[in-house]
């Protein structure tokens, strides 16, 4: 018994599980972390860019020596190095804006989260009570079967003592068979009731579950009066989820037409970069042989020596190359890497002059986004105070009928109990018992149901007031 006792769940423990387990809950989360994602993105907008790039390659044919800049034909090796930056110096704040409107849109998905969970404990309370109900009224079938189960005993001894006709044991056995027939509907209905709980707490439907059954007399509820319709109202537009979402998400809208109206108009960066570059051919200068001197030529010019012009013979070498590997080509890496080291720094203005006319609709489009917002937040106003009064008057109604149930159980138990002392004195019919005891049954049931739905329509006013779910 005791280990049966520790495995019931109350309200809160229910509660509790599908705030952590439910999926829905889940998926709000994720979507909080992608807001957070592209909040954090939007604050590293201000970091300066950078970008570091190299290649390396061979040459065939034809081509223009990175080194050099000149033609040639023989076969290069190559490798080049270069690092960027920029940084935005001024933009109109458009980075302001985006990072502001990326706050607000995170903080609008936290409300999110927090409407879902809302949303799924009025789920779960509504769930838990309707289970709550069916496991009442199978306690109140079960009477109704025991009060017929004795009802044939008694019969049966007095038929056998031939003060009553057979007839009336036949028509209790068939009272007893439907009051089975109601216990067993009851039960199926309260399984099906749990099904649907754990379906939103997320337990697997095969999994043993039993909730626990506190008394529904001594579940605390608010005196009506202090549950006005207007008051509640007033609470909830302030507080609810969804009222905080649709502001903040109407706030983050205001920014971002500020910053789409900013990209309209120039913007100033600066700018920096490191490069240097590497190549060799694949044909290496090994010396050079003398080999005399060539002909006299006017292009060489003459040498006066005491008086005589004398021409200048310039001479004759043959140069000495060989073909290398790739391995050796990459000889004097690190003194062209220095050698050929640049840099850059300077300041650039852009200019938005057409595009399409697309940043002009992305303006005028997220002013049409904001009026948007407006209404959503008008209408989820509306229907918010729409919901409150509907509770209100739902709550009034129920607790009416609450009374006036209890009314009826009472009268039906008093004419239960004057219709028994009558059978018993063999002054009323079998079928006029039955249909009496029928009339509390189900006077009995609609109590409960009367109960547990004025019992629920509190709770959902105080759920809109911001006391949460309580049992």
């Amino acid at each position: 018994m005791q280990s049966q006792a520790q495995d019931l769940w109350d309200l809160r423990r229910c509660v509790e599980y599908a705030l952590q387990n439910n999926i829905s809950v889940r998926q709000a989360d994720i979507q909080k972390k992608d807001a957070d994602l592209v909040y954090n993105q939007s604050l590293k907008s201000r970091i300066p860019n950078a970008d570091f790039n190299t290649n390396t390659g061979l040459q065939f044919g034809r081509s223009i020596d990175p080194t050099t800049n000149l033609f040639t034909n023989q076969q290069l090796l190559f490798q080049g190095f270069q690092f960027n930056t920029s940084v935005t110096i001024f933009n109109w704040n458009q980075v302001n804006h985006r990072i502001a409107a990326s706050r607000l849109e995170t903080q609008a998905s936290a409300a999110d989260v927090e409407k879902t969970k809302n949303d799924l404990a009025l789920s779960v309370a509504t769930a838990y009570l309707t289970a709550l109900l069916s496991k009442v009224q199978i306690d109140i079938v079960n009477v109704q079967l025991k009060q017929s189960q004795n009802q044939l005993g008694d019969t049966r001894k007095r038929v056998s003592a031939g003060s009553l006709p057979e007839l009336n044991a036949v028509d209790l056995e068939a009272q007893v068979a439907r009051d089975s027939s109601t216990v067993i509907g009851a039960e199926a209905q309260y399984a099906l009731n749990l099904i649907a709980l754990k379906t939103l707490l997320n337990i697997d439907a095969s999994q043993p579950f039993a909730i626990a059954v506190p008394p529904v007399e001594l579940i605390p509820v608010e005196p009506i009066a202090d549950l006005e319709p207007g008051f509640v109202y007033g609470m909830a537009v302030k507080n609810f989820p969804q009222q905080k979402a649709n502001e903040l998400r109407r706030q983050s809208l205001e920014r971002a037409i500020k910053q789409v109206k900013a990209g309209l108009y120039p913007s100033l960066f600066a700018f920096g970069g490191l490069a240097s570059n590497f190549a060799n051919s694949n044909i290496k200068t090994t010396g050079a042989e003398f080999i005399g001197y060539r002909d006299p030529s006017p292009l060489n010019g003459v040498v006066n020596v005491d008086g005589t012009l004398i021409p200048v013979q310039a001479p004759d070498v043959k140069i000495i190359q060989k073909n290398i590997g790739l391995a050796e080509m990459w000889s004097g890496w690190g003194s062209q890497i220095s050698n050929n080291f640049r840099q850059n720094v300077g300041l650039g203005i852009n200019v938005p002059i057409f595009s399409g006319y697309q940043a002009r609709t992305s303006y005028m489009r997220s002013k049409l986004n904001l009026k948007d917002a407006n209404l959503i937040i008008e209408q989820a106003n509306l229907n918010l105070k729409r919901d409150i009064y509907n509770a209100y008057t739902n709550a009034v109604s129920s607790l009416q009928k609450f009374n006036a149930s209890k009314s009826t159980e009472a009268a039906a138990q008093r004419s239960f109990d004057f219709a028994t002392r009558r059978y018993e004195l063999g002054m009323l019919s079998t079928l006029e018992l039955i249909t009496s005891q029928t009339n509390l049954t189900r006077a009995k049931i609609d109590v409960a149901n009367a109960q547990f739905d004025y019992v629920f329509r509190m709770k959902v006013l105080e759920f809109y007031k911001g006391q949460g779910i309580r049992l």
